[in-house]
């Protein structure tokens, strides 16, 4: 996996999280970076497009809230999120895990934050998976042969 991969799967792991849970691994980490908004948290929206089959011509789905929010660390590290809905927090922790996973404490972060969430995202993923499978219908059809 290749650098922009990684920080692409992380970012994407803090933009789904679920707000309380992010919080909560946050406290829990205990780090108070010193650091500075480049873009202050703000709500807004954006387009979400879609493609039919996912093959198809693209087209306009609907508008989508989101908050994005950019942070400096202290060191000139800089970290940016987007997160759906107009939770600040939730930007701004973000912003500042992204920023950290560029510092000396990438693995502590990764420890104490990301693999938590990946491992209830995993799980959250499987239980729907298996809820999808119980109601899954095989068919078959029998040939009647003429005797």
């Amino acid at each position: 996996m290749t650098e922009i991969e990684k920080r692409q799967h992380w970012m994407s792991l803090l933009a789904k999280a679920p707000s309380a849970e992010l919080d909560r691994l946050w406290s829990a980490l205990g780090l108070t970076p010193d650091y500075g908004y480049l873009r202050a948290p703000e709500a807004g929206g954006v387009m979400v497009r879609g493609r039919a089959g996912a093959t198809g011509a693209p087209f306009n789905l609907g508008e989508m809230t989101v908050t994005r929010c950019s942070v400096k660390l202290s060191g000139g590290e800089v970290g940016h999120a987007y997160v759906q809905g107009r939770d600040k927090a939730h930007a701004t922790q973000a912003a500042l895990i992204d920023a950290l996973m560029q510092t000396g404490q990438a693995a502590f972060v990764r420890e104490a934050v990301l693999e938590p969430l990946d491992e209830a995202q995993q799980a959250a993923r499987a239980a729907r998976a298996a809820k999808a499978a119980a109601t899954k219908v095989d068919f078959f059809t029998m040939a009647r042969g003429e005797d």
